[in-house]
């Protein structure tokens, strides 16, 4: 099996079986994943260097409109999309291994956890990995501590409130809180006063 068989086997959402030749994979890209992330948080790094570790990290070339203030952390690296003028603030914390995507123009705020995998709860079958991946629209504005679990889909300009739980899809221009996430009313391009 190679980290390409995985890739497809995780983008059509099949469960990846404890102890099989994937999950075996899984874990080696995992070791460079750590590796990478390793030198990208052990010391600061001008931005370019940063965007050529996350580069390395994605196995993508990620555009020079990119920003990443480390720390950050990815146990996979190899399932995350960025688009343009994307900004990650420190701390965020990406299970990638479902996929993440993530389009233009989008902010993601300090501690933000995105995870894209889920355990079998049947106990016979617990270490199995079932993956769901995350899509996040354009111009997407994500708070502080915000979790976004897996096979979540957000839209265009929506806004996520510091703390929330994402559970479920956000519609574009919606603003979400709390946890479980909810949609609190819509965002509009009205000027402020």
């Amino acid at each position: 099996m190679t980290l390409t068989d995985l890739l497809a086997a995780l983008d059509a959402g099949e469960r990846i079986p404890a102890g099989s030749p994937l999950h075996a994979v899984m874990h080696e890209t995992s070791q460079e994943a750590l590796q990478i992330t390793g030198e990208l948080n052990g010391a600061y790094h001008e931005p370019a260097r940063v965007r050529e570790l996350l580069s390395a990290l994605t196995g993508r070339e990620v555009v020079e409109t990119v920003t990443l203030f480390p720390p950050f952390t990815s146990v996979f690296g190899k399932n995350i999309r960025l688009g343009e003028r994307v900004f990650l603030n420190a701390g965020c914390r990406f299970q990638d291994q479902g996929g993440i995507d993530i389009g233009d123009d989008c902010l993601i705020g300090h501690n933000t956890v995105i995870a894209t995998l889920n355990h079998d709860l049947v106990p016979s079958r617990r270490g199995d990995l079932i993956p769901a991946g995350v899509t996040i629209g354009r111009n997407v504005w994500i708070g502080a501590n915000v979790t976004i679990l897996p096979g979540v889909t957000i839209g265009d300009d929506a806004v996520i409130a510091a703390a929330s739980v994402v559970t479920k899809d956000v519609p574009a221009r919606a603003l979400v809180v709390g946890s479980p996430a909810r949609v609190l009313r819509g965002v509009d391009d009205g000027a402020e006063d």
